[in-house]
């Protein structure tokens, strides 16, 4: 009976050790694996704690597996530090006196002060350590920056004379002492947790989220970005900088010129001139972050979808022979930097989010599911890449596979599961036919006459099927409920929201439940006017002036005087007949012939694409 290898194992270590094993690349901390996001303050009391001799939590270092390199022999695997780059990078900065990445992408040093007097007053609340600044700078009892005692040429004697001469009131041997403690923290202890070389990344998930006392969830993509960031030999440091400055220019454009003046190295790297579209991209329906972009490159370029298998091969698995190889790694680190070239490429990004916007998805209001738009960018790039189908046809599959995998929620459980099978069966039989199979099986009259109709049963707007119903408006250009001029389309991209129906003040008055009257059946994009118009007027009132309004030519409600322009807009909104009619007797009734309409409609638009 095999023995089961253990997962990890604990130890201590000193603040100076590990700074060093840091300094010395024995445990790699990506450069900008996460930007340093903590508050100034945090790292104050993080030095406070060290030098109060309390817990500061552990770290949790993963070990690379040894790889098996050309020649035969083996590499001895590095350590990857998982968590606490928040707590090191503290260190570094406050202790080491080096500068870090903040959340703004800049960088910055944050120096913590020190004040003796605070410290010698026995005060539980004394403010010993602070963020330095401007009044600290100029006030002579502070110590501006505790990096000093850490430089290797300190000397104590001198400080301390220095000091007295400006502070005489202060006693050279308690400060003799107070200066000691502080220099203390770099021997003060903190636990390591290292996980083993054997462990796979689902295993190191679970390990992780069960010590974490927060319970943070560490993304599978953070493991990514720890494992190429740690890489020099086969540019895994220069991959990482391209998919993590691609995924913040998606959302701040103006952070190239950041970039192109402070990273010069980047710069020269063929990463750098592929995201100069981006300084005037505003495209905000698809705003891939770096677990995004990892994600599409690795299936783009893979009959895999598990992230957890992307960092085996990075790692150098051979799934077949289960050793760890140099040529796998440089193969994987070879297709992963062409996947993500692919990725962020302007032409591909523009014409994958035309085929999306075309769809009907104009707005992020209207995108629910990562994993679903994921998939279709990475379909889009196989498609082109295997020619299987005409340009037209390519973005009609793109675009159908999107609002299927939506309307089913296809990607909702076990995602990577359903990548992988979807991979496997676009392979094998080509998307054209794989795409009909899954319609074959999943579009019966019960899902568009009875799923649907249940499905839009809900009262959130950010429903996945209420989202499509918008896209549908969207795609057939509708205009909004009881307007002649303004569209549904307008109204989502700019500041337009749905309103009720059957206004949510004349039921709530009448005694109707929030699950009831906020119903997504009693929802419809209005403009503002008609809103006013509407109130809180039932609608055997409000709608009935719609109508005479057709006969009088008296605007009272709305903007439409033409009766069959009143009776198209109704039903591209999906009001059924005898609206005017109706009142609180008749609302649940509304509600059920509603969701029936709609139902109707999200089937004519997904055949229509």
């Amino acid at each position: 009976m095999a023995i089961e290898q253990e997962k990890y194992s604990t130890s201590q270590q000193s603040v100076t050790g590990i700074l060093g094993d840091i300094e010395n690349d024995l445990i790699a901390i990506p450069e900008i694996q996460r930007p340093f996001v903590w508050q100034p303050r945090q790292v104050s009391e993080l030095i406070d704690s060290l030098y109060n001799g309390f817990p500061t939590g552990y770290l949790i270092v993963w070990k690379n597996p040894n790889v098996r390199l050309k020649d035969g022999t083996y590499s001895n695997g590095k350590k990857i530090l998982i968590d606490g780059q928040q707590r090191i990078t503290a260190l570094m900065t406050s202790i080491a006196g080096k500068e870090v990445i903040n959340d703004e992408y800049k960088k910055v040093r944050i120096a913590v002060a020190f004040n003796p007097y605070e410290a010698l007053s026995g005060d539980k609340d004394a403010k010993v350590f602070q963020i330095q600044n401007g009044p600290i700078l100029k006030d002579k009892r502070w110590i501006p920056d505790i990096a000093v005692f850490f430089t290797p040429n300190f000397s104590s004697r001198k400080f301390i004379n220095d000091y007295c001469d400006l502070n005489p009131d202060m006693d050279g041997d308690e400060l003799e002492k107070l200066v000691n403690k502080v220099r203390d923290i770099q021997n003060r202890q903190i636990g390591v947790i290292e996980l083993s070389d054997h462990l796979d990344i689902d295993v190191v998930t679970d390990i992780f989220i069960r010590i974490n006392s927060k319970g943070t969830v560490l993304s599978q993509g953070d493991f990514v970005m720890s494992k190429i960031a740690a890489d020099e030999t086969y540019g895994g440091n220069d991959l990482r900088k391209a998919i993590d400055y691609f995924a913040h220019l998606c959302i701040v454009p103006e952070y190239y010129d950041f970039v192109a003046a402070n990273d010069k190295k980047f710069v020269e790297t063929p990463y750098f001139p592929k995201m100069k579209w981006l300084r005037t991209d505003n495209e905000n329906v698809y705003d891939p972050g770096y677990d995004d972009v990892i994600r599409v490159a690795f299936m783009t370029k893979y009959d895999r979808a598990k992230l957890a298998d992307l960092v085996a091969l990075l790692s150098g698995r051979d799934f077949e022979e289960k050793t760890f190889k140099v040529e796998i790694i440089e193969d994987t680190y070879k297709k992963l930097s062409e996947g993500v070239l692919e990725v962020i490429n302007e032409y591909n990004f523009k014409n994958f989010m035309q085929a999306i916007r075309s769809a009907g998805i104009i707005s992020p209001k209207l995108v629910n599911s990562s994993m679903a738009i994921d998939f279709a960018y990475a379909l889009y790039l196989r498609l082109k890449e295997t020619k299987e189908v005409t340009p037209s046809e390519h973005k009609r599959i793109v675009q159908k596979w999107y609002i299927l995998s939506v309307l089913t929620g296809r990607y909702t459980s076990s995602p990577e599961s359903s990548f992988y099978r979807d991979i496997r069966n676009i392979k094998e039989k080509g998307a054209v036919k794989t795409l009909e199979d899954i319609e074959a099986a999943t579009f019966s009259d019960a899902f568009w006459d009875t799923r649907l109709v249940q499905d839009l049963a809900y009262t959130s707007t950010n429903n996945p099927v209420y989202q499509v119903y918008l896209a549908a408006q969207v795609f057939f250009n509708d205009k909004s409920l009881l307007s002649n001029s303004t569209t549904v389309r307008e109204l989502i991209e700019s500041i337009g929201d749905v309103h009720h129906i059957f206004p949510k003040a004349y039921l709530k008055k009448n005694g109707v439940p929030k699950s009831l009257y906020n119903q997504e059946a009693n929802y419809a994009f209005l403009d503002t006017q008609v809103n006013k118009d509407i109130g809180e007027k039932a609608p055997n009132e409000y709608f009935k002036q719609a109508f005479e309004q057709c006969e009088t030519g008296v605007i009272k409600c709305g903007s439409i005087l033409d009766i069959d322009q009143l009776k198209q807009n109704l039903a591209d909104n999906c009001i059924p007949d005898g609206i005017e009619n109706m009142d609180l007797n008749n609302y649940e009734e509304f509600l059920e012939k509603r969701k029936a309409l709609m139902a109707a409609k999200i089937k004519k638009f997904y055949y229509s694409l």
